[in-house]
């Protein structure tokens, strides 16, 4: 799965490094066409499923409730679908490394989002190819992954084909109500993580500089004391 944008970086990194060293900073290629394809199309996605889906819950009227249902359940089967394509690659290309879980350096993470970015302290983590994700965006994407994402998928398959409950035996023992306080929940707990997510975009060396990088691929970062931010 060849990235054309990958061979673009290493051609273009000595051409990149001029106006990021003016402040300091080493100017190199993290995230790859397809990683930004992904997520910015699952952003899309997910504000198309909130926006609906609280149109359903009766928050606001927008579309109407019937068109409403249907963009959230097309918008739903496209998420899964892209969460496919999602899986295969970070599988065939090890990416799925970047997400492993760590303690190391947690508390230095929340302590410079809980002061130290207010107050010009250096960033206590440095942004690698090979680590793009800090401690606490780690444990961030685990806590998406393991009560976000079930909570929300499980309760919206369940209100989907709530029709065959009583084929399977389900409507014995659960109801509608519960499924339901089940999924706002979920909704609100991603909704959460989106406006967190958002806000920390706002946190790099300028305020556009994260956003930017995940639209160009090249980020600026502070280079390792003594190497080079390419490093692992």
């Amino acid at each position: 799965m060849a990235d054309r944008g990958d061979r673009a970086a290493t051609q273009g990194r000595e051409a990149g490094r001029g106006g990021a060293a003016a402040h300091g900073h080493e100017r190199i290629y993290i995230f790859k066409r397809f990683e930004r394809f992904w997520h910015w199309t699952q952003a899309l996605l997910i504000l198309t499923l909130l926006a609906t889906g609280f149109e359903v819950h009766g928050s606001w009227s927008l579309l109407g409730f019937g068109r409403a249902v249907a963009l959230h359940t097309g918008a739903a089967w496209a998420l899964m679908a892209l969460w496919v394509f999602a899986l295969f690659w970070q599988l065939t290309t090890g990416e799925w490394r970047q997400y492993i879980p760590t303690t190391k350096k947690v508390v230095a993470m929340a302590r410079y989002y809980a002061w130290g970015m207010f107050h010009d302290a250096p960033h206590p983590y440095r942004k690698t190819v090979l680590r793009k994700h800090n401690p606490l965006q780690r444990l961030a994407y685990l806590a998406l992954l393991v009560m976000i994402s079930p909570l929300l998928w499980g309760s919206g398959l369940l209100y989907l084909f709530r029709p065959y409950w009583g084929a399977i035996g389900i409507d014995r023992w659960l109801t509608l109500e519960w499924v339901a306080w089940a999924h706002t929940a979920g909704a609100f707990m991603m909704l959460t993580f989106v406006v967190a997510h958002v806000y920390l975009t706002t946190t790099g060396h300028t305020v556009f500089a994260h956003i930017k990088a995940m639209i160009t691929g090249w980020d600026e970062v502070e280079p390792e004391p003594g190497g080079s931010a390419q490093r692992g």
